[in-house]
């Protein structure tokens, strides 16, 4: 009988030493007297980019089988489980060895950088053969679309009861509150509405991370990204309001005063202020260090600010904006930013921003409807002199490098969300939609499309789980949560877009929930960084973690 368990360790050590070689390639691209140089990254995007792809892709291997090897443990790994496993790695091993996806249309094909002998020696490995050969073939996606059918699901538990417990309660919250009600706040372009908001405030949403010394619960990343999961699969809207508040909450607890984080923290963990946060601006996206938005020191002390910024979530009704700025003009790029916390009043459908100094108007969007996006205008607005982040100048771009970690590893949660959303309206229609006298699912075009869904989506939420235990051991790990933001987001997308295939011409009317999900999908490969930024990122620190 074989030991899938153990093939999938070998895998996992085989994808890897196949990461290790491309390695070697990029490094040899782009180090220049063992520094990187940009110019040559740019030059060799598409090998830096595919190299980030492939470690990804490697890592999502070892997350799964660290998985299997949990549900092992816990007695809880059964058919379902070994078909996932021999379903989900035998399709990595496969687009290892030949194709990796990075979007609709580009590829990173290993053999196009001189890695063909690497490639044979991958396929030739004995685990890696028992996956391409006997992993994802017809059978198994027959068997495994035949179990989800009946009901069946695959192991999800935590080994921690509290985490166990708040996977169960924002699952039964969102089942109540959430679900029934996103598609109706959707095609109505309506926020979502404020006592859903308290709601989520009294089940402690917004201070999951905070410190319980200022009010928070203090659970850790883990915990928020199964909140995030959980919410987001009733609606992405209700799953990103959190989203806010752990940026101004790591924001606050990692650099701001002592002052500052007895005046906002608590506000922030109880819900009772809602903030957003004020960074890209137009022209800029991701280059962060062209920010124009100026501060300037005011005569009583504080500060005004003058400029524009843009795709700013749920800035009408927040209460506090972290603004990223310029104090100082002469000091060009990332050393001149400062970051400012500033007070405004929330506000309402007639007067969405009321202080004087700061003017919006909303961006009409396909989906993530639910917070409204934003262009915002400030001239001269009012900001008072303790809104110094940490007090001290120039230390903005430093201060939110700090969040990124945590911001990602959320959005990845997000995605596994969608995902999961994406992939039960995907079953349920082709269980309950009969063409030629049978249900959809007995078409195997239909059911290899759900269980690969299912597979995938598991390995990307393992990824995430995985990026997620490192930030809770206090280890780096910008690299872990660019990796499950990068492929969470693309699944999140696959998924949607095949069950809206699944639905057939009802996926593109508005009245099923599908076309929100897919409109909703597609902006996690955009947003908290793009997926092109996300393998730049993966790609050059990789490399210079082992030069």
């Amino acid at each position: 009988m074989t030991d899938w368990i153990d093939l999938s360790r070998k895998a996992a050590f085989a994808a890897r030493g196949l990461t290790e070689k491309m390695r070697a390639k990029a490094a040899e691209a782009i180090l220049v007297d063992g520094r990187v140089d940009n110019d040559r990254v740019e030059r060799e995007q598409c090998l830096v980019h595919g190299f980030a792809w492939l470690a990804t892709s490697a890592e999502a291997v070892a997350a799964a089988s660290d998985w299997a090897s949990r549900a092992s443990g816990a007695g809880a790994y059964g058919e379902l489980e070994e078909l996932i496993l021999k379903v989900g790695l035998g399709e990595y091993c496969a687009q290892l060895a030949s194709a990796i996806p990075m979007s609709q249309n580009e590829f990173v094909r290993l053999s196009e950088f001189g890695l063909r002998d690497a490639v044979a020696e991958f396929v030739a490995d004995p685990a890696i053969a028992k996956f391409l050969t006997e992993g994802n073939v017809p059978e198994t996606r027959h068997r495994l679309a035949e179990l989800l059918g009946e009901g069946a699901r695959p192991f999800e538990e935590m080994g921690d009861e509290t985490h166990d417990m708040i996977r169960a309660q924002f699952r039964a919250f969102t089942a109540n509150r959430i679900t029934p009600n996103a598609h109706k706040w959707h095609l109505a372009d309506a926020l979502i509405p404020i006592e859903i908001v308290r709601e989520m405030a009294e089940l402690g949403v917004f201070g999951i991370c905070i410190d319980e010394d200022y009010g928070g619960l203090g659970l850790g990343k883990l915990a928020m990204c199964l909140v995030s999961e959980e919410l987001s699969r009733g609606w992405i809207c209700a799953g990103s309001l959190g989203t806010r508040s752990e940026i101004a909450g790591e924001l606050i607890g990692k650099n701001g005063t002592e002052e500052q984080k007895r005046k906002f923290l608590p506000q922030l963990a109880d819900g009772s202020i809602l903030p957003t946060a004020v960074f890209t601006e137009p022209d800029t996206g991701s280059d962060l260090a062209s920010v124009r938005t100026r501060a300037t020191r005011a005569e009583d002390g504080g500060w005004r600010i003058d400029g524009a910024k843009t795709w700013i979530t749920h800035a009408a009704r927040a209460d506090l904006m972290t603004i990223l700025c310029r104090t100082d003009p002469d000091t060009p790029g990332y050393g001149g930013l400062s970051m400012l916390l500033a007070e405004k009043t929330r506000g309402t459908d007639k007067a969405p921003f009321p202080d004087p100094g700061l003017a919006g108007d909303e961006i009409a969007v396909l989906g993530y409807r639910g917070m409204k996006e934003y262009t915002l205008g400030f001239d001269n607005f009012a900001v008072g002199a303790d809104g110094l982040l940490g007090g001290a100048e120039r230390q903005g771009f430093k201060q939110l490098m700090r969040t990124f970690e945590g911001a990602r590893i959320q959005t990845a949660a997000r995605a596994i969300g969608v995902a999961w959303n994406a992939f039960d309206l995907g079953l349920s229609y082709a269980l309950e939609r009969k063409q030629f006298r049978k249900p959809l699912l007995a078409f195997p075009r239909v059911s290899d499309k759900l269980a690969l869904m299912a597979a995938e989506t598991v390995m990307a939420r393992e990824l995430t789980y995985s990026a997620a235990r490192h930030k809770d051991k206090g280890e780096r790990c910008d690299i872990e949560a660019g990796m499950a933001k990068l492929l969470a987001a693309r699944v999140a997308w696959s998924n949607a877009d095949l069950a809206v295939q699944i639905h057939g011409g009802n996926g593109y009317a508005l009245e099923y929930e599908i076309s929100r999900v897919l409109c909703d999908a597609r902006i996690l490969n955009i947003f908290e960084g793009a997926a092109e930024i996300q393998a730049q990122v993966i790609g050059r620190g990789l490399v210079m973690a082992q030069s």
